[in-house]
């Protein structure tokens, strides 16, 4: 019997970031369960439960996760790997879209009940989700393959006390 590999830790910030990618599109998934079951039926307690959860992932986890790239993982890359700069360029451009599509998101997950308009919350959810998905996978594919092989372990290190610090944790 094999026993579940540990999670990463910050002594691993690629791991944790493409980790992260993963919870990030699991979200995603659940806020596309949760736009069908709204439009089928309205809010329930599955559906606050639901909408709570995405709410506290994406305030809390989604906004780290943002600042480990924009503040700590891009400008590293961009001084090391200069040809990665267009491509960082649209992921930026990326951020700032799927922040402006949670700005519209969170104060309806934050009150499901006062969806008004369910279809409307489906199609942003629809988009905020398929941001993400390419988004994620340009990232697994491209920029943490590149930062693997060109981040030398000082970067590394650096990058991973930074997430760590701006979690709260001490190392």
């Amino acid at each position: 019997m094999q026993l579940p590999s540990a999670a990463p830790g910050f002594d691993e910030p690629l791991l944790m970031l493409r980790a992260c990618h993963t919870r990030i599109l699991k979200q995603c998934e659940t806020l596309q369960r949760l736009a069908w079951h709204l439009q089928q039926g309205g809010p329930d307690d599955d559906a606050r439960d639901a909408a709570s959860n995405i709410y506290r992932y994406f305030s809390t986890a989604g906004i780290h996760h943002h600042m480990d790239e924009e503040e700590d993982l891009f400008p590293i890359l961009l001084e090391t790997s200069p040809e990665l700069t267009q491509m960082i360029r649209a992921l930026r451009q990326d951020h700032q879209e799927m922040e402006r599509l949670w700005a519209q998101l969170a104060p309806l997950l934050a009150d499901v009940d006062s969806i008004g308009d369910r279809q409307e919350f489906a199609r942003t959810a629809a988009h905020f989700q398929a941001i993400y998905i390419a988004h994620i996978e340009r990232e697994n594919n491209d920029v943490l393959p590149a930062a693997q092989h060109q981040l030398l372990p000082g970067q590394l290190k650096r990058l991973g006390l930074n997430m760590a610090r701006r979690r709260g944790v001490t190392l």
